[in-house]
């Protein structure tokens, strides 16, 4: 009868238990340093993204790309030349087609909450005097949406507008005075005419006579940014 016997087998080693002991520790090192490292530049990346600030824009459709592709929009074009200047902004577009004055001071509480901007373009006003509606109404408007960005720790470029000409001198005066005055009362910037340069080109306009063209837009961001500039940081 053939018996086998089990020898239990024994790691032999010449080194040093205490050599054993400061490898492993090494390599407990070596792990919480990488962790911390990892650690450490995820909350640098979350930083950088906390950090980055931001433009909102409260408009109608001469910011909301009517008629034209989005990426040809001159709040699109916005967001590449901060970049080429070295600017860290994220551009919110909150700008709808047809909004008045009135709209946009109902909506405003929730997108200022919602996006915390540093700055804020405000871009209404021209349906308001599209539709004839009271000037009194479109100032008071515009002035609480003015005072509640300011409140909110935002910065305000207010972005004025003039109607065609088809609407009298009176009323187009009366209109287009409503920037002027708010932007000296609440002394905010100011691009007096923000479509100064193309609403007067009719080859720079839609069929329509009212919104701007694809080919407008680098002339738009150019007077935006006279009055964005000063803002940036």
């Amino acid at each position: 009868e053939l018996t086998f016997r089990s020898t239990p087998l024994r790691m032999r080693s010449n080194v040093p238990s205490g050599a054993w002991i400061a490898l492993v520790t090494l390599v407990a090192d070596m792990r919480f340093s990488v962790s911390m490292l990892l650690f450490c530049l995820l909350c640098c990346s979350v930083a950088t993204a906390d950090t980055r600030g931001v433009i909102l824009i409260m408009g109608d459709s001469l910011s909301s790309g009517h008629g034209i592709s989005q990426s040809q929009s001159w709040t699109t074009l916005l967001k590449d030349k901060l970049k080429q200047h070295g600017h860290n902004y994220q551009v919110v577009n909150a700008s709808i087609t047809g909004d008045t004055t009135r709209g946009g001071l109902s909506r405003l509480p929730t997108t200022l909450e919602r996006t915390r901007p540093d700055i804020v373009i405000l871009e209404l006003g021209g349906n308001d005097g599209l539709r004839g509606l009271s000037i009194k109404n479109s100032k008071e408007n515009l002035d609480q949406m003015i005072l509640m960005s300011r409140q909110s720790g935002a910065e305000i470029l207010l972005l004025g507008i003039q109607l065609p000409h088809n609407y009298g001198p009176e009323y187009r005066e009366k209109f287009h005075q409503i920037y002027l005055d708010l932007a000296a009362e609440r002394v905010t910037a100011l691009v007096p005419f923000f479509l100064e340069g193309v609403a007067e080109t009719m080859e720079l306009m839609q069929p329509d006579g009212i919104h701007p063209d694809a080919a407008a837009q680098p002339r738009i961001l150019q007077n935006v940014w006279q009055g964005l500039g000063p803002l940036l940081q």
